[in-house]
């Protein structure tokens, strides 16, 4: 199977064999091991064989299982939803360095798809509450499940609502957070299939420049962020001059951009400490 995988040019072929193995037995990997005459039953065998050929069709296996792990919670994912991937999690770890654990903070969180953000923030912060709007009302309909998941949806609230449109101008917010669209829809169609097919279109298409969610957000967030609140957005790897561009013209002079673990620039930071 892992040797399969590998021809085919999926490059973490050896974990996911792992992970097909673990999901269909139900026993942990190192068991496994640890049992030279482990046998596959053959009723797993079969789901197996129908895993390994939906995966060697480009269908990833937080699709094929409909979950993913991000901030080590594990989160329902349907094809309606961008799949929760590790950089995001740069943005929760710069919040927990800004506000106290105990800190009574509202929180909005911009095209929130599966929810991972806001829900993850609201594990982290529980005197918290936050507002997730995205577009699509399949989208919302994952991120309420898996607020129901971690009982975090007394404390959640979800808004259709194309960014800002329609929000109402009383509401202000102490963090706000987004993974906006930043794929320019010129190199869409050069995406790994795994993303450009099984990932929502909606939430990888930034515009021709990949920047056209920023700009909207950038020109009105100031209406809805309280005075010494933190804005944290997703970029591209290559857009950090550009978005912070964005941000000075919309005349943020406090902002800051901060690396993954792989070292690429990955989110922008915005401290609103005038208003």
């Amino acid at each position: 199977m892992k040797m399969t995988m590998a021809e085919m040019g999926i490059m973490t072929a050896e974990l996911e064999a792992r992970l097909i193995l673990e999901q269909r037995c139900r026993i942990d990997w190192g068991k496994i091991i640890a049992d030279p005459g482990f046998l596959v039953p053959e009723q797993e065998r079969r789901k197996i064989a129908d895993d390994l050929e939906e995966r060697l069709q480009g269908r990833p296996l937080s699709k094929i299982y409909g979950k993913k792990e991000f901030w080590g919670l594990e989160f329902e994912v349907t094809d309606d939803v961008l799949d929760p991937r590790p950089d995001t999690e740069t943005i929760i770890d710069i919040a927990v360095q800004r506000f106290p654990k105990d800190a009574d903070i509202k929180i909005l969180d911009m095209g929130t798809g599966s929810g991972c953000l806001l829900v993850s923030l609201l594990h982290e912060f529980p005197n918290a509450t936050g507002l997730g709007l995205d577009i699509s009302p399949k989208a919302l309909a994952v991120a309420k499940c898996n607020a129901q998941k971690f009982n975090l949806d007394s404390r959640a609230e979800f808004v259709e609502s194309d960014w800002f449109a329609g929000l109402d101008e009383s509401l202000q917010f102490d963090l706000i957070v987004s993974n906006p669209p930043y794929i320019s829809n010129r190199v869409i169609p050069d995406l790994e299939p795994e993303v450009r097919n099984f990932d929502p279109i909606q939430a990888l298409d930034g515009g021709e420049d990949g920047l056209q969610a920023y700009k909207i957000i950038f020109s009105t967030i100031n209406l809805f962020i309280k005075k010494g609140g933190t804005g944290l957005f997703e970029i591209g790897y290559d857009q950090k001059n550009d978005v912070m561009r964005i941000g000075r013209e919309s005349r943020f002079s406090d902002i800051s951009v901060h690396r993954d673990l792989a070292g690429q620039p990955r989110v922008v930071e915005i401290y609103c400490g005038d208003k």
